[in-house]
């Protein structure tokens, strides 16, 4: 994992108040409960007295409380009260570790690195706040993170994987593609053509007017969107539970239609079609090997690479930080 960033974590509607739940994501077993106000706590789903696990408890006021023996915890982790021992102070060493999380967006997102007391701004597309709703779905993968998101860079596939939906055209001819770096939020623009027999793929640099292009954005580390018009967008989340496991949240936002029942039929219905699609590309994806990406491997890629090329060079690059 790369660290010091905000990993999109969970969908807000899942963690119901008075309604602990347990996941896993980065790979450790986690808990996550609402305090009385409706902010979000996290810390390690496991009992520093005999192992249990906390996400089968209840919540206690603000604190969360062990099914097995009523140890109470609070948002960082430490136990306030042992019920056997009575009222009296409980020692330093009674704690489990815990995550700084925040919840914006309809999104749990999770610090993953250092606790500082000023953390950076949460990362997210801020347009899809300017009067689009949205309606999606969620599912995992058994598949590494990166796989799953180097699947939604990859512009190449297309007309092989999707040829009966988003791939309709054979359009096998990819010119660049563009890709731009602002910070860690990378915009790749996409010229696919039809391939005529007798031209050869323009190379970025030769690519004029590209802004004007379709083009798809990813947020490092672990969200993507598809600018489809500025009305429409697909979103996505590559949540990651452990090395061979990815939790995968789609949403599709619009904002042409704002009458309520109409607008949420839509929304509704779009997880039809998109579940369609992100099914074509499971059947492939699952395939790959090895299950985890790396910048360097035994791969021969090629010039539409290009945005699976970048990405693994800015998360090599953050790793290191």
């Amino acid at each position: 994992m790369i660290k010091d960033q905000w990993y999109a974590v969970l969908d807000s509607k899942q963690l119901k108040l008075k309604k602990p739940i347990g996941v896993t994501r980065l790979g450790e077993k986690l808990v996550l409960w609402r305090s009385e106000d409706g902010k979000v706590n996290c810390i390690f789903d496991k009992c520093c007295h005999r192992g249990a696990a906390l996400s089968l408890g209840k919540i206690i006021h603000d604190k969360i409380e062990c099914p097995f023996h009523g140890f109470q915890y609070d948002s960082t982790g430490k136990v306030t009260f042992i019920p056997a021992n009575g009222n009296n102070v409980v020692p330093e060493r009674f704690k489990v570790n815990y995550f700084r999380v925040e919840e914006k967006y309809d999104i749990i997102w999770l610090w993953y690195g250092e606790d500082k007391e000023v953390l950076p701004q949460i990362p997210f597309f801020k347009e899809l706040n300017e009067g689009f709703s949205y309606g999606g779905f969620s599912e995992v993968w058994p598949v590494h993170y990166t796989r799953a998101i180097e699947n939604q860079l990859d512009v190449v596939h297309l007309p092989f994987v999707h040829s009966n939906s988003i791939g309709k055209g054979n359009k096998t001819l990819v010119n660049g593609p563009v890709v731009k770096w602002k910070d860690n939020l990378m915009t790749f623009y996409v010229n696919n053509t039809v391939d005529d027999g007798k031209s050869k793929p323009l190379k970025p640099e030769e690519i004029k007017n590209y802004e004007k292009l379709f083009s798809l954005q990813f947020q490092m580390p672990n969200t993507w969107q598809n600018i489809i018009s500025k009305d429409v967008r697909i979103f996505a989340i590559f949540a990651p539970i452990d090395d061979n496991n990815t939790q995968i949240y789609i949403r599709f936002y619009q904002r042409f239609m704002k009458v309520p029942v109409l607008k949420d039929f839509i929304n509704n219905m779009s997880s039809i079609l998109n579940k369609y699609i992100l099914h074509q590309d499971r059947r492939v994806v699952l395939t790959q090997i090895p299950n985890k990406s790396q910048l360097k491997m035994d791969e021969k890629l090629i010039q539409g690479d290009l945005p699976i090329i970048e990405y693994r060079k800015k998360r090599e690059e953050l790793k290191k930080i």
